[in-house]
């Protein structure tokens, strides 16, 4: 070795001293930057842990159990209630009937303006044809008087006499064609309108001015109702109806429809025209004590209608009900005996609670995947 670096070696110990600590800081720094690596990837770990958190959708509470029958009841603090626009009711029992459906059209009038037309002229050429035979006849009287008197002559007497004869002929015609005429009537209309045709009755005179409008209303085949009393009409889109009154059988079917028919009389404020076809209910059988049930308490599921009655404070269970007695503003009629005793009814928002069912049979069917 050569003395000269030796003695430098020697000279200036701090040269390897520096190199350790070079060497140590170089270290520590590659150590520094791995625990930044792994603190960075610990705290990114979490942090996406955290927003995976925060983003998973938050599972609103069950509000649906069951019964002892296993029935679902769901469950509506009056909070949740009043922000949802659940409304209940207890509504109040009235008696109500039997309604049967039939079909009904407003009958075109001309062949009743007609008649009546003709009724009236036959009427007033039966009473010129019985002025002049009173005239005729007291001339034919006297024309005998005088021609055993020998003041009149015999063709003054057989002119007389032919008058008479004449006059006696046409009252015979006259009277002829009135009675044909009250027999159409009372065929063609029956013995009501018909009656009051043949005495310029107002039931007539309404129809023919047009304040009244007549329907013939035809019940299906099979259907039979002890007496057709007051009846009410539904026409158009409409869901409005009209109270109609009864006037009489009619004196033939539809034949379409080939059921019993009446006759009924609708005021011209209800906007019927001649020619429209209305459908019509007619109560049927004894009064029943019910309940309606408005369009907006219905739920339909299934094919079938459901209400949602208040079992508890805050509960609520489904209950069916039968749809074969609509209600005249829309909804059912239901029977008192097919609801508990003085009933609440979920009046609106009874599709929250049944979104509220399907809801909770969802959620269960996720949890037990």
């Amino acid at each position: 070795m050569d003395v000269s670096m030796a003695g430098s070696e020697h000279k200036n110990p701090s040269g390897p001293r520096r190199r350790i600590v070079r060497l140590l800081a170089i270290l520590a720094a590659i150590g520094g930057v791995g625990v930044l690596v792994v603190w960075g990837f610990l705290a990114g770990r979490g942090e996406a842990t955290m927003e995976a958190e925060r983003e998973r959708p938050v599972k609103a509470p069950l509000r649906v159990s069951t019964d002892g029958r296993g029935q679902p009841v769901v469950t509506l603090d009056a909070a949740t209630r009043r922000q949802s626009g659940v409304d209940v009711t207890k509504p109040k029992p009235t008696q109500y009937q039997e309604q049967v459906r039939a079909y009904g059209t407003v009958l075109d009038l001309d062949k009743l303006v007609t008649l009546d037309n003709n009724y009236v002229t036959a009427v007033a050429q039966l009473q010129s044809a019985q002025a002049r035979i009173v005239a005729s006849k007291a001339a034919f009287e006297r024309a005998q008087a005088l021609s055993k008197d020998n003041i009149t002559t015999v063709a003054q007497l057989q002119s007389a006499q032919a008058t008479f004869g004449a006059d006696q002929a046409g009252v015979a015609t006259a009277e002829a064609q009135v009675k044909t005429l009250k027999a159409t009537a009372l065929q063609e209309w029956g013995t009501v309108i018909g009656k009051a045709l043949i005495e310029g009755g107002p039931l007539v005179t309404r129809l023919i001015e047009r304040q009244t409008f007549l329907l013939q209303i035809t019940l299906p085949p099979g259907t039979f109702i002890t007496a057709a009393p007051k009846a009410t009409v539904q026409f158009g889109a409409s869901a409005s109806r009209h109270q109609v009154d009864f006037v009489s059988p009619a004196t033939q079917t539809d034949p379409k429809i080939q059921g019993l028919s009446f006759y009924y009389a609708a005021d011209a404020a209800s906007n019927l025209l001649p020619g429209m076809n209305v459908l019509a209910f007619l109560p049927s059988g004894a009064p029943i004590d019910g309940i309606e049930i408005s369009a907006s308490a219905v739920v339909w599921w299934t094919g079938r209608a459901w209400i949602y009655l208040r079992t508890g404070a805050d509960t609520f269970t489904r209950h069916e009900i039968p749809t074969d007695m609509p209600a005249p503003g829309g909804g059912f009629i239901v029977s008192v005996k097919s609801l508990p005793p003085t009933p609440e009814i979920v009046t609106q928002g009874a599709q929250i609670l049944l979104s509220e069912e399907f809801r909770a049979q969802i959620q269960v069917g996720e949890d037990n995947k």
